[in-house]
């Protein structure tokens, strides 16, 4: 509990103390071009609506504050003031389809500012203009065709997680677990880091990071904000020493060109043929591994609890898995055709992913003033837009609490009704990474045990993705020989 008062408390410091500046010096954004801006209420000076933001997710409702004010208007489009930013909320596929589509045009990324000092950048450029370096960057190595040399690699990891972390115990807690093993695989994949010490060095600060990121600014000793700037530059100076001897190894032939994503940064020059240097290249990596860390983490909780909730639907992924299993000889591990065959596991896991979304939303900036559904948008204003507002429209997912897998047969749901990796010019790269990370893993737990929830109603919290607050502890029942 004590986690969750540290934020009330520096949006209390940050209220009193700038308050009055803003009442007296920050003038109203009006409409423009004749529109009215979008209905709602911007809240408190400064603090605006970010209480009712944030707290919703604590008490594991996100979508209310989204859903309450849609009812309240009755608009897609709405205004509010988070984070200390004039903001309006777009929501639903339509919205999603204006703004993906309008990327560097009308929109462009943003995020808090926090987000710029836990990442500060060692070449001085924002964590925007980082990410658009990124971008250009990881495609070739996130296709599928790339990634399928990784496969087998996923496969040994998880048997080696699950034979340390799960096998001879009656009872373990999923979350904790389960970024052990994303976090694993990525220093793998990333660094080519697996000594188990290693890699437990590097998770230890990553928890502090997350927490922090989308956070109130207030760099003061015991804030989320504090700890995470702390934490990543400890993530960052470990970076660097393993960045050094890489260049050693590249150097005498004790490393390959195309081992991982640290080698294809170090060999791979911008269009004036310029190399990273080991500062940029390490904070390029601690975006990668806080990317994927607790956002695959909560996905693969969610596939455990729903699987454990959902007898029927469990049945149907073991059952395409031994399917795989006795395909298999003895020791061999998995290959790209056997992923290919994990149809259904891949229906159930979206369908996790729609009624969990790790990523709850992100943030735009408008470029210019435009104007959208009869409301003008004026330039600068922070633009937020929310998956769970389409994940669970009932006219796009009939029946949308229901937990139903053949959503997703044949083409699926419409285009930018289902996002959890976002979408159009800025869509995760990452995605096929993370669908081949979810189905190794699934395979894994699915023919190993059955399971059953310790706590049955167990709370889910938001901070910012969601996760039980218990970890999800569950029972296991492993299968008979």
């Amino acid at each position: 509990m004590e986690l969750f008062y540290v934020p009330l408390l520096s949006l209390f410091v940050l209220f009193i103390s700038l308050s009055f500046h803003f009442l007296f010096y920050k003038s109203k954004p009006s409409s423009s071009g004749g529109f009215p801006l979008p209905p709602g209420k911007t809240g408190w000076p400064i603090i605006g609506e970010s209480y009712e933001f944030l707290s919703t997710g604590w008490k594991g409702y996100p979508e209310k504050f989204i859903f309450d004010r849609m009812t309240k208007y009755s608009s897609n489009v709405f205004k509010t003031s988070i984070f200390g930013e004039p903001a309006a909320v777009f929501c639903g596929a339509a919205c999603n389809k204006f703004l993906f589509s309008n990327e560097n045009k009308l929109v462009q990324a943003w995020w808090p500012d926090s987000v710029n000092k836990v990442f500060p950048s060692s070449t001085q450029t924002s964590s925007k203009e980082e990410a658009i370096k990124m971008r250009k960057m990881l495609p070739n190595f996130f296709k599928p065709e790339a990634l399928q040399r990784y496969i087998g690699l996923m496969d040994q990891i998880a048997a080696n997680h699950f034979e340390s972390g799960w096998e001879n115990k009656n009872e373990v807690v999923v979350f904790p677990l389960a970024k052990s093993y994303t976090f694993w695989i990525a220093c793998k994949v990333f660094v080519s880091v697996e000594e188990p010490a290693q890699v437990a060095e590097l998770l230890e600060p990553f928890s502090a990071i997350a927490s922090g990121i989308i956070s109130v600014p207030i760099d003061l000793p015991g804030t989320p904000f504090n700890s995470a700037i702390k934490s990543s530059k400890i993530v960052r100076k470990k970076l660097v020493g393993i960045i050094k001897q890489r260049k050693i190894d590249l150097g005498e032939g004790k490393a390959s060109a195309t081992q991982d994503i640290l080698s294809h940064m170090l060999l791979t020059s911008d269009e004036s043929g310029k190399f990273m240097g080991e500062g940029d290249i390490a904070d390029k990596i601690l975006g990668l591994l806080i990317g994927g860390h607790d956002t695959a983490s909560s996905a693969r909780t969610f596939v455990v609890k729903f699987l454990a909730e959902l007898p029927q639907i469990y049945e149907g992924v073991y059952q395409e898995q031994m399917e795989i299993v006795k395909s298999k000889k003895a020791g061999e591990l998995l290959k790209w055709e056997d992923i290919q065959k994990m149809k259904y596991s891949w229906n159930v896991a979206c369908e996790v992913l729609r009624l969990a979304p790790p990523l709850q939303g992100a943030f735009r900036e408008a470029l210019s003033d435009f104007t959208y559904n009869g409301f003008s948008i004026p330039k600068g204003w922070k633009l937020y837009w929310s998956a769970n507002s389409t994940h669970r429209n009932s006219e796009v997912f009939p029946d949308p609490l229901k937990f139903d897998p053949s959503r997703f047969d044949g083409a699926g749901p419409p285009p930018f009704s289902f996002v959890p990796f976002g979408g159009g010019p800025r869509m995760c790269p990452g995605k096929e990474y993370a669908r081949l990370e979810i189905l190794v893993f699934m395979h894994h737990v699915v023919k190993r045990f059955k399971w059953e929830k310790v706590i049955p109603d167990e709370k889910i919290v938001v901070n910012p993705m969601p996760i039980p607050a218990n970890g999800l502890p569950v029972r296991l029942f492993p299968h008979k020989a």
